[in-house]
């Protein structure tokens, strides 16, 4: 049963492979691409129920026994993130097949895909820190070749801004590697758990914390280090952008969520500095929003805003700030990719993402844009929606510590994401339209086939229907955030599943 484990990496890698025999051939992995991911999707609910129903597991690879081989965890964390990326897995490969151009699938679009998503699988699944960060160089690699697939010049110059910060946060990462090596001779989490407390030298111990700090900080796009996050995710097609928003930065939320839980035992300095750097971090998002006056780039910059509530639920560190952290990272995986999913159903109705040339979609296109604003009131938070339910627990984990400053701020950040989305609802959907987009472009989402706009819309719908259940459902997923919040606190169960003591 443990070897299920290895079944989320092994199919996408599959998938992967597959559909380099069918290179050029668009029809072909388009087919092979969405087959794939539904599949995937059935595999990863699969694990995921295993997990709830009989607990953690722990495999090793090759059989060489903790901590001396690589480690392989699914826990109720692990599993959770699993199954939300073949969820947008699901979604993306959908809206990719149907408004991507030929010419982008041609040249490897798919394959480089589902690698990606492989990538992001073995980073959550990994219990090894070394093991990590060979499957962040994965995801950094292919998700650099999906940036630039196309060859425009804006798409190139996003690309330069993103591999470089990346390859800063990837050095950093190996530099704290290989300190943390050097302190402990061991770099299985587990194992690392118990070593570190008994280094006496705590200084070099929060050295290395440190580093860990910023090199995941850059990759989540954490105050100051978020600039390059707008400045990358407006430039490629909606598809690619979709996962971006949706899951690369989530990945290093949750490698923080890892490393500063169960490797570094938390401590006040970094406790405090992550509610300062989370209320930073919600602030410059949030201002940065405002001032945006292309969609994608509001959505940027909402992303960098919502990253801080959940590094501040991490510096909290209380059974309800947990919870509410863990739900609020579900909603956001699910919101994000579905916002960004919009940007691009906007394009193909209006031809453009330039608030200032948009308008008149509600009275054009209504059921569309009542499908979207489930997730711009969600993102939001109205209740009963899926963003309110976790801002609550989070509320309520300052309140339980007095940390009123903190919950200030997730009620700012509140405010001003109402006011970005109440701007976006306004200019967007309500309000005339008195610039005229570029020819045809308008009329292109209605020149489709009825088929072709079903699919398109698909994707969209199918996030929305899972945004209402996390909404609608919030017991259900209250009580898989409860569950993460105690295995984070009380780290003892992982400990003796990994090395057996």
């Amino acid at each position: 049963m443990t070897q299920l484990i290895f079944l989320p990496i092994l199919f996408q890698a599959c998938i992967a492979v597959l559909l380099l025999f069918f290179f050029g051939k668009v029809k072909i992995q388009k087919i092979i691409s969405i087959a794939g991911s539904a599949l995937n999707l059935a595999v990863a609910g699969g694990v995921f129920y295993v997990v709830r129903l009989e607990g953690s597991m722990a495999v090793q690879a090759g059989n060489w026994q903790a901590p001396f081989g690589i480690t392989f965890v699914a826990d109720t964390l692990a599993v959770t993130m699993v199954l939300l990326t073949a969820i947008v897995g699901f979604a993306v490969s959908i809206f990719s097949a149907y408004t991507l151009s030929g010419n982008r699938i041609r040249f490897g679009y798919f394959p480089v895909f589902h690698f990606l998503m492989m990538g992001l699988c073995g980073s959550f699944l990994t219990g090894d820190l070394f093991n990590m960060y060979v499957w962040f160089e994965i995801t950094i690699i292919t998700s650099f070749v999906l940036l630039t697939l196309g060859n425009e010049k804006e798409q190139l110059e996003g690309a330069v801004k993103y591999f470089a910060m990346n390859m800063l946060a990837s050095l950093i990462f190996l530099t704290a590697l290989g300190i943390l090596y050097g302190l402990t001779g061991t770099l299985n989490m587990a194992d690392l758990s118990g070593k570190l407390m008994a280094i006496e030298n705590r200084g070099l111990v929060n050295v290395c914390a440190l580093f860990f700090f910023f090199g995941f900080g850059i990759k989540a796009a954490l105050f100051p280090m978020y600039f390059w996050l707008p400045d990358s995710y407006h430039t490629p097609p909606t598809a690619v952008t979709a996962v971006f928003a949706g899951l690369l930065t989530k990945v290093a939320v949750y490698a923080l969520i890892r490393v500063f839980s169960l490797v570094f035992i938390p401590e006040a300095f970094f406790n405090n500095l992550f509610l300062i750097v989370g209320a930073f971090t919600i602030l410059s998002g949030g201002i940065g929003s405002l001032v945006q006056n292309n969609i994608r780039k509001v959505f940027s910059y909402l992303i960098i805003c919502h990253i801080g509530y959940m590094i501040i639920g991490l510096g909290l560190f209380t059974q309800a700030a947990l919870a509410g952290m863990m739900f609020y990272l579900i909603h956001d995986i699910i919101i994000k990719t579905n916002l960004f999913l919009m940007s691009g159903m906007i394009i193909k109705i209006k031809g453009s993402t330039d608030i200032r040339q948009l308008g008149d979609i509600y009275n054009d296109h209504p059921r569309i844009a009542l499908l979207f604003a489930i997730s711009l009131f969600s993102v939001i938070g109205i209740p009963p929606l899926s963003g309110f339910w976790p801002k609550i627990s989070l509320i309520w984990g300052g309140i339980e510590k007095s940390d009123y400053l903190s919950v200030g701020f997730i009620l700012f950040g509140s405010f001003i994401t109402l006011m970005a989305v109440a701007r976006i609802w306004s200019k967007v959907f309500w309000k005339s339209s008195t610039v005229t987009a570029p020819p045809n472009a308008p009329l292109f989402f209605d020149q489709l086939s009825k088929r072709r706009r079903f699919w398109i819309l698909f994707p969209v719908g199918f996030l929305s229907v899972v945004t209402l259940y996390i909404g609608f459902g919030a017991d259900n997923i209250h009580l898989i955030a409860s569950r993460i919040a105690e295995d984070l606190i009380n780290v003892d169960a992982y400990i003796e599943l990994v090395l057996g003591k």
